[in-house]
């Protein structure tokens, strides 16, 4: 009969131990993986956020909210590049030369065949030219996968989510804002249910996106990241 008592005892005290150690380590475990899963969200926002900022500047400032026209951008379309050769001076500067100016001087020459005025300015070794290279080539690194942009990872083949705002500001100046989220459950999915209901409580306290979110379509942040 003591034997068997002592068989209890031990087993109670390996389930307090166990207890003890996950109620410790869960948590921790919990955070890890949260940064580690957070860590390649995060880059793919990023991603996103370079692709749209790229898109925007050859379509008069907007953003898309589909990915498809995103992710074709990237992989089809070219962006302008100016190689330049030869800075303006202080002196020209201070005598109202511009780089539009001089560039309308050299233009001008050129369908010309006169040349003097060019000399005048000492612009004899100025030049931009512009080459468009493919997006691919100029913001993302070789081999980097298009197609994968509009999906979260860990998300098990779920999209982020992309919204877009046209608006017009009080001057009459366009205003063009976009947004992209990834909720905790999506990404954080298989972990401690226990723990993401706790860091969503936290969040929604404070007032806060539950998740991963790049830019805004209620307040202007110039495509800030909430981690940032």
């Amino acid at each position: 009969m003591k034997t068997v008592f002592n068989i209890v005892l031990v087993l109670c005290a390996a389930a307090l131990i166990y207890i003890c150690y996950n109620s410790i380590m869960g948590p921790i475990n919990f955070e890890n993986a949260k940064k580690d899963r957070e860590k390649a969200v995060i880059a793919r926002l990023i991603d996103i956020r370079k692709a749209q900022q790229e898109y925007r500047t050859l379509h008069h400032g907007m953003y898309t909210d589909k990915f498809d026209t995103l992710i074709d951008f990237v992989k089809n379309q070219k962006l302008p590049f100016v190689m330049k050769m030869g800075q303006l001076t202080d002196k020209q500067l201070e005598d109202g030369l511009t780089e539009k100016k001089a560039m309308s001087i050299i233009e001008k020459a050129k369908k010309t065949g006169k040349y003097d005025e060019v000399k005048k300015w000492g612009l004899e070794n100025f030049k931009r030219d512009t080459m468009w290279v493919a997006v691919m080539d100029t913001i993302f690194p070789k081999g980097f996968n298009a197609d994968s942009m509009r999906y979260i990872p860990y998300g098990s083949g779920a999209q982020f989510e992309m919204n877009v705002k046209n608006d017009t500001a009080k001057s009459g100046a366009p205003v063009f804002l976009f947004e992209v989220k990834a909720p905790y459950e999506t990404y954080l999915g298989g972990l401690d249910k226990q723990e993401i209901i706790n860091l969503k409580d936290v969040q929604s306290k404070l007032g806060r996106y539950c998740g991963l979110m790049v830019g805004s379509i209620d307040t202007p942040n110039n495509g800030a990241g909430n981690w940032e």
